[in-house]
């Protein structure tokens, strides 16, 4: 927007007065230069945050201002925008510095240009080129970087509110499942335990068959305790599912290989894609009796992509009778906003689970 009105008005100013010899061509030179930058800012938010771009930007507007041949150009401001990007991204002091090299940038043109003479800059030097001219650019960077600052510091408080949350309701669900869930399912266990030596036949085959799935149950327990209560520490999604695969690797005889990397996400963004991840994980560990696991991790400029590949039974025909497995991990897209889709492998051997993660302006600026 600052770009466009700064064109709007070195153009009109063009027009409106005979600023040099070939007012033409710097029309034409300022309107392709700002379609080109902003066509080059918006497809690459790299080259929105690269030094190199900032700077052959500010070069281009001064050599506007120093083809003008008038320090008081009518480029002045819209070679200020030059300015907003390196305020913005850079840290306080910084971006500080890059406000004082403009300044000199502007001064040497200023000095340069063919209308002004020693006598003019004497008298110009005292009022307008260092109360205006000069301490524009100093103000714009201060106020500039001061908001980018002071909102870095919101998000960073909002990111550790927001794992301090996340992280106190993990350890509530861990203490519920130890202190109450887990404690019936072992009196459970106890009470049919006293029952096996008094039935026999079919009955006798129910009973085993309920205490099998009750210490499955007790497993399952102990397992999301122990990862209720580890926390998440802010580490990202790639190294916990890296630490995950090994964990299971040393449990199961199946390989995992997990590739690629994932940039820095919120933190609910973090827990929900993780634990989807490890959930699919821990089931092809469990249930598919895969013997290979894959996982993918990749990113674009609107999606992080977590893709689990394993080379087991495939998903069921029906889910297993008390599962909640798959329709937690529903859950949780919904609640990210992701997409979360469960397919058979080629040939249909095996399971893919892939979950596309939106990238807002908030998630990329968490990188």
């Amino acid at each position: 927007m600052t770009r466009v009105l700064g064109a709007i008005v070195a153009v009109v100013l063009l027009m409106a007065h005979d600023v040099s010899d070939h007012d033409g061509w710097l029309i034409v030179a300022t309107v392709g230069w700002t379609a080109f930058s902003l066509a080059a800012y918006g497809a690459s938010v790299r080259l929105q945050r690269s030094p190199l771009a900032w700077l052959v930007d500010m070069a281009v507007v001064l050599e506007l201002v120093y083809l003008s041949t008038d320090w008081r150009s009518p480029f002045y401001i819209f070679a200020l925008t030059a300015l907003i990007l390196p305020a913005t991204e850079l840290p306080f002091r910084r971006a500080v510095g890059w406000g004082i090299m403009f300044t000199g940038g502007y001064l040497v043109v200023a000095i340069a240009t063919q209308r002004l003479d020693s006598g003019t800059f004497e008298r110009a030097i005292r009022l307008e080129i260092i109360t205006t001219h000069l301490m524009i650019p100093i103000v714009i960077v201060l106020a500039l970087g001061y908001a980018a600052d002071l909102l870095r510091a919101l998000r960073d408080e909002r990111r550790r509110a927001e794992r301090l949350a996340v992280q106190a309701e993990r350890q509530r669900i861990a203490w519920e499942l130890h202190d109450s869930a887990k404690q019936r399912v072992h009196a459970a266990h106890l009470v049919l335990s006293a029952l096996d030596s008094r039935v026999n036949g079919a009955n006798r085959e129910i009973v085993d068959h309920a205490l099998t799935e009750l210490r499955a149950a007790t497993a399952d327990m102990d397992t999301s305790v122990a990862e209720l209560r580890a926390p998440l520490d802010g580490r990202p999604v790639d190294l916990l599912l890296r630490e995950r695969a090994r964990e299971l690797e040393v449990a199961s005889s199946a390989a995992i290989v997990v590739r690629g990397g994932l940039p820095d996400l919120p933190p609910l963004v973090t827990t929900h894609a993780y634990r989807i991840a490890a959930e699919a994980l821990t089931n092809a560990v469990r249930h598919a009796d895969a013997e290979r696991i894959e996982v993918e991790l990749s990113a674009d400029r609107e999606h992080a992509t977590i893709v689990v590949r394993d080379d087991g039974s495939g998903l069921p025909d029906e889910a297993r009778p008390g599962s909640h497995g798959l329709p937690s991990m529903r859950n949780r897209a919904e609640t990210i906003g992701a997409e979360l889709e469960m397919t058979r492998g080629p040939g249909g051997r095996g399971t893919v689970v892939t979950l596309k993660v939106p990238l807002t302006h908030a998630t990329e600026a968490a990188t």
